[in-house]
């Protein structure tokens, strides 16, 4: 499946990044690690992957890395990308489940949530889970789109929308922006259950609680000004 490219946004994440990897070499799609100026062994540690590497010279955030990548893939010819953490918080065997609806043609994006299954629910921590609850109403007022889970970096989209989604917010705000892009653009989508695994690494390094009012604050921003 080379019309497949698995986009990594990477920063710092040497500890854990090699064994996201190695099983996501086993689904024969193309492996693409933005690496967003790490400043630790990212490169060393992954040299010998047969993978797609790109660095940015400097650091831009999460949202610039997706962008370098969706370019990417779109100049080797990816027909579909898939958005996949280098924490190890994703389950690479739901890929196929992601896939599906865009092969088939139902959709141009899919996005995995976190509260379409009672098992998934329970998995996240009891905060973060009524922060992502009131999450969903923000993102609702201010992209239009009201779903069941906000900030799902678990998602997949095909040509058609990694085209004409052109993310600014470099940032975490991103997430909210790939909405307000797929409602603009009048893309089509469906939600699938996806299981995020919350290793005490993961919850180190992922975006705190607390950051979500950063989200919220940059999307005031950019809506007024």
């Amino acid at each position: 499946m080379t019309n497949i490219f698995i986009v990594i946004p990477s920063f710092n994440e040497s500890k854990t990044l090699r064994n996201t990897i190695l099983p996501l070499l086993t689904t024969s799609m193309d492996v693409l690690v933005v690496d967003d100026c790490s400043t630790d062994d990212t490169f060393r540690n992954i040299a010998d992957l047969p993978i797609h590497y790109i660095k940015h010279p400097i650091n831009l955030g999460q949202g610039a890395a997706l962008q370098t990548g969706a370019d990417y893939a779109l100049q080797n010819g990816a027909e579909y990308i898939i958005h996949f953490d280098a924490d190890g918080q994703h389950n690479y065997q739901e890929i196929p489940l992601l896939l599906a609806p865009l092969i088939e043609n139902k959709c141009d994006v899919v996005l995995g949530s976190r509260f379409l299954r009672e098992e998934d629910i329970n998995a996240i921590p009891v905060f973060r889970r009524f922060i992502l609850k009131v999450a969903i109403w923000v993102n609702a007022l201010f992209t239009g789109l009201l779903l069941t889970d906000a900030h799902n970096g678990f998602r997949a989209l095909n040509r058609k929308a990694f085209k004409s989604i052109k993310l600014t917010e470099n940032r975490m705000a991103h997430a909210s922006e790939i909405l307000m892009c797929i409602k603009k653009e009048k893309l089509s989508y469906v939600e699938i259950p996806v299981h995020i695994i919350y290793t005490d690494y993961s919850r180190q390094k992922g975006q705190s609680s607390y950051n979500s009012f950063n989200i919220l604050l940059d999307l005031i921003i950019n809506k007024l000004f």
